[in-house]
């Protein structure tokens, strides 16, 4: 029974205080104990500490930003765009991202802590155990945080996956069902992540964990496998019509044994010898379809042989139809997807020693999400990103098909996690290593930026102004991926990504110099100017009609950066 509260001694305040509590209370819908449950980063998010100056006056007048941590730079193509990696508090480093990178993540995949009580979850530097009276209220207050920043940082089409099991499974859902609203919720997978074991289990063993699903709105589209309908596409033909050939073995992603086991198995070939599929690089792979399908479509005759170079090739037919797309479909329950086991082994395989890291996530889990939430192009963030399985997933989807899928990894480093572990994982599975037992593997290749979380006193100071002005250089650089400095003016820097020439100008009189130099260089340009007024300076820009677009400077880095150049007197 809710105690009741002790009105005695209360001032007209006061009451006044509770009543606008009580109107302000939800009818339905998840209600937790907010007040009680402040985290010490919530200064920073409205960094002036109109709210909660008097709470963290510590915290007054700094700016969250990121800081590059330069010897730590992976590169391999010259030519690509890089990865990130953030160390630090995943608070401060979607807070900052939210300057840099709002509405631009195309996915975001998160595995957070599950509030066991077992030494799992973190608030405010101190471990919950289940003997807090507000452990579901400090957990519920750290995830609606994050994902309200989150979902600032999706694109209209993007989409967020949230691995979880029983602990908050029911808390998650009603929350996620606030942020991103009930109508983007799109579903639930049941990930089936061990068989067997679990013997300790108190009634009966559980096997499974969850992955919530949601949309940031209508505008995503889920990508199913598919097979063209376009009549001109189904080139042969017999008595029950045309048809076209499809390969029963899986191509592209996720085409390997390891990556569904339950669906390597043998078919009989029309000499009677056992065919097992292969993958497309040659080692042991797996059908498209599981055993049950795979006895239906044999037994309907729809299997074509093809004997190429005396090895047998096992084809489905299918047949053209006017009225309908044929679509295969995932299921919502994901047996023999790989396990928590397999997680560890392939973590043990790149370190050559067991124990890295508890129960990390498997790659065939990240991939199987990532390849039906976006195609082979844009961006995944991780911001729980523990041993960097998300990062690893996403450089092999971009391996096995061709894609330019890019991550940003966000991880604090207790018990070094990020420098022993997140870090060195990316870094090996990129350049390649050698297995104690085992011969090399090659590297993926690919590029990486490591950061890491940091402040800027805005006080007006010299030192201040300096760090401000590299600090705004170095998140301007992340938001348009342009680490490749061409030129350094002093008042102005230039430099390129993949794609185009990134111009930022620190003073307005600096303008003409920049111009000056930009028309020696055949591209077009993103400029960024800083200014202590709300003045366009269009006109300054004539010369490079059609090659420059004036790009708006975050509204949080332009608000700092007048703040630390105003006159000292002022």
């Amino acid at each position: 029974m809710a105690k009741k509260p002790n009105y005695e001694g209360w001032s007209e305040k006061d009451y006044q205080e509770e009543i606008d509590s009580l109107r302000k209370q939800k009818t339905y819908g998840l209600i937790w104990e907010k007040d009680k449950t402040k985290e010490v980063f919530d200064y920073y998010l409205n960094w002036d500490g109109i709210q909660n100056k008097e709470v963290f006056k510590e915290a007054e007048a700094k700016f969250p930003v990121l800081k590059e941590v330069n010897d730590r730079t992976i590169t391999t193509d010259k030519n690509a765009d890089y990865n990130i990696l953030i160390e630090g508090d995943n608070y401060h480093a979607l807070a900052t991202l939210n300057f840099t990178h709002a509405n631009n993540i195309d996915l975001i995949y998160i595995d957070p802590p599950y509030n066991t009580g077992n030494k799992d979850f973190k608030y405010n530097d101190r471990w919950v155990d289940r003997e807090d009276a507000y452990r579901h209220s400090k957990w519920l207050s750290f995830m609606e945080k994050r994902l309200r920043l989150a979902k600032t940082l999706l694109k209209e089409t993007g989409v967020i996956f949230m691995s979880i099991n029983d602990n908050e499974l029911a808390q998650l859902k009603i929350l996620s069902d606030e942020v991103f609203g009930e109508k983007n919720f799109i579903g639930n997978f049941i990930w089936r992540k061990k068989e067997g074991g679990g013997q300790a289990d108190a009634y009966f063993v559980t096997e499974h964990e969850y992955v919530l699903v949601y949309r940031k709105s209508d505008r995503f589209e889920w990508l199913d496998e598919i097979i063209p309908t376009d009549e001109q596409g189904f080139n042969k033909e017999d008595e029950r019509g045309k048809f076209t050939l499809v390969k029963l073995a899986k191509w592209g992603n996720a085409a390997r044994r390891e990556d569904r086991p339950k669906m390597y198995f043998a078919i009989k070939a029309p000499d009677g010898k056992n065919i097992f599929p292969k993958a497309p690089d040659g080692n042991e792979g797996r059908w498209r379809v599981g055993k049950a399908r795979m006895e239906e479509i044999i037994k309907e005759n729809l299997v074509q042989w093809i004997n190429k170079n005396n090895e047998w090739l096992a084809y489905e037919k299918v047949y053209y139809d006017s009225e309908e797309v044929k679509k295969i479909k995932e299921r919502s329950i994901l047996y023999g997807l790989a396990g928590t086991a397999d997680g560890t082994n392939q973590l043990t395989a790149v370190f050559g020693k067991k124990d890295i890291f508890p129960n990390p996530k498997p790659k065939e889990l990240i991939k199987f999400l990532v390849s039906h939430g976006i195609e082979d192009g844009g961006v995944v963030l991780d911001f729980f990103a523990g041993s960097g399985t998300t990062g690893h997933a996403v450089l092999e989807l971009n391996k096995e098909d061709g894609g330019n899928r890019r991550f940003i990894l966000c991880t604090n480093d207790e018990g070094n996690i990020c420098t022993e572990v997140c870090y060195p994982r990316i870094e090996k599975v990129i350049k390649g290593y050698k297995p104690p037992d085992g011969e090399k593997i090659e590297g993926l290749g690919s590029n990486l930026r490591y950061f890491k979380t940091d402040f800027v006193d805005s006080a007006p100071t010299a030192k201040n102004k300096k760090r401000i002005v590299n600090k705004s250089t170095e998140m301007i650089c992340l938001k348009e991926n342009a680490f490749n400095l061409i030129k350094d003016g002093g008042q102005f820097k230039i430099f390129k990504n993949s794609k185009t020439y990134i111009g930022i100008v620190f003073e307005s009189e600096e303008i003409d110099a920049f111009v000056k130099e930009a028309k020696k260089i055949d591209g077009k340009f993103n400029v960024y100017v800083f200014s202590l007024d709300d003045t366009v300076p269009e006109k300054e820009f004539k010369e490079l009609k059609g090659r420059v677009s004036l790009c708006p400077i975050p509204e949080a880095i332009l608000h700092v950066y007048r703040r630390v150049f105003k006159d000292d007197d002022a």
